[in-house]
């Protein structure tokens, strides 16, 4: 069980696909807009009732870009999100009593908890990021950073009373329709959590408890990920480009950064695949080729460096592709990631949005594309990913759980 964005989704396209070939029946429950992810996979599914690129689309979704970043976006979002909340829990509660063994992303986890108390279901944490509070750095969806030991412990308890509270009229709907107390009288759950990222990117913090482990990545299932024709042809047709895409994130003037990124790739001297993506990127030209939905695994091994926003699995898909980085965060934990490809060297610099330019952003691919340290330190680290078997360790908390 997942929501949000499309980066919150696919790892679990390949875990379910991994979960099916092993002899399990997987249901993937998720958005209905994210149904085609799972064709061919082996794994089924089981749409929600939200879609969250509408809820972007909205008055009060764009709203969100005049909420400035960190604590104050993040209100804006949880009062957004605690009225969505509610609008999950027929469907998450009607694929559960279908099912033997809850898994259950960050996004879906406080609704999955109550509703496998109720249902007498084990279940398993699936995070994608590294949510529970440590010393060692702080909140990744505030930015990450360091606000000092005590500091980040703090602001992780913080963070996870903010997401508590988006979920704080559903839950106790949930308890009470699966037969529980409308309020939980025991403490803290205290399962496994098994996080789908590398320790070669995020090392396992020192003061987690033993039940939070770090698996590996979960790559997604991509079928035989194929390019489009066209696209095959630009890439045939001359020096390798650089990709350029921002996901699921929505910008206030899309067509004032279209020009800015084209500008910043000419200016560099190279050629340029840009993805529009829900914020509706548009450039054309003999050196330029706009894209839709493509797999990122076909896709950025060809590509001289990528650009993006550093969504957790966009940023997984270009350490697995071992091409240089500019990270251009937006919000959330995107800042937490970015950081992550400096200190690993795979990126040059990070241009958060707000502060994008098309000079920030052509200098940055000059470096990442003349500098041979970037691509170097990347093709390293992607043979190290590419040695990791992330779906390993969740294989065999489900076949406990089943045994």
């Amino acid at each position: 069980m997942t929501a949000g964005s499309r980066g919150d989704v696919a790892p679990y396209t390949g875990l379910g696909h991994a979960l099916s070939r092993d002899g399990h029946e997987v249901t993937l429950v998720t958005h209905g807009r994210f149904e085609r992810l799972v064709a061919g996979s082996g794994v089924r599914f089981h749409p929600l009732p939200v879609d969250p690129r509408a809820e972007l689309e909205s008055a009060r979704g764009r709203s969100l870009h005049r909420s400035g970043s960190g604590v104050g976006k993040l209100v804006r979002v949880v009062s957004m999100a605690r009225s969505l909340a509610g609008q999950m829990t027929d469907d998450m509660l009607a694929a559960a009593r279908r099912s033997d063994v809850l898994l259950l992303a960050g996004s879906t986890a406080p609704l999955g908890h109550a509703i496998a108390e109720g249902l007498s279901l084990p279940c398993v944490d699936l995070p994608l990021q590294p949510l529970a509070p440590t010393r060692e750095f702080a909140p990744p969806m505030l930015g990450g950073g360091s606000w000092g030991g005590l500091g980040n412990r703090l602001g992780g308890h913080g963070v996870n009373l903010a997401i508590e509270r988006v979920f704080s009229a559903a839950v106790p709907d949930a308890r009470a329709r699966v037969g529980l107390p409308r309020k939980a009288t025991g403490g803290m759950r205290k399962g496994p959590v098994l996080h789908g990222f590398s320790p070669l990117v995020v090392p396992r913090p020192r003061d987690w408890p033993a039940r939070l482990i770090v698996t590996g990545y979960w790559w997604p299932y991509d079928g035989a990920a194929q390019l489009p024709p066209e696209l095959r042809d630009f890439l045939d047709s001359g020096t390798p480009p650089v990709f350029v895409g921002l996901g699921s994130a929505t910008v206030p003037d899309p067509a004032r950064l279209s020009a800015e990124v084209v500008r910043a790739v000419r200016g560099a001297g190279l050629r340029a695949v840009i993805q529009r993506g829900w914020g509706g990127l548009e450039a054309t030209g003999d050196d330029v080729l706009t894209i839709g939905e493509v797999p990122h695994s076909a896709l950025f091994p060809r590509m001289a460096a990528v650009v993006h926003h550093c969504g957790a699995g966009t940023t997984a898909a270009g350490l697995r592709a071992g091409v240089p980085a500019v990270p251009v965060p937006v919000q959330f934990d995107e800042g937490f990631w970015a950081a992550r490809l400096v200190a690993l060297g795979v990126a040059p610099r990070a241009i958060p949005l707000r502060r994008f330019t098309a000079e920030a952003l052509r200098t940055a691919l000059r470096r990442a594309t003349e500098d041979p340290s970037y691509g170097r330190r990347a093709r390293e680290l992607a043979d190290g990913l590419r040695a990791e078997d992330g779906t390993a360790p969740v294989l065999d908390a489900v076949n406990r759980l089943d045994g």
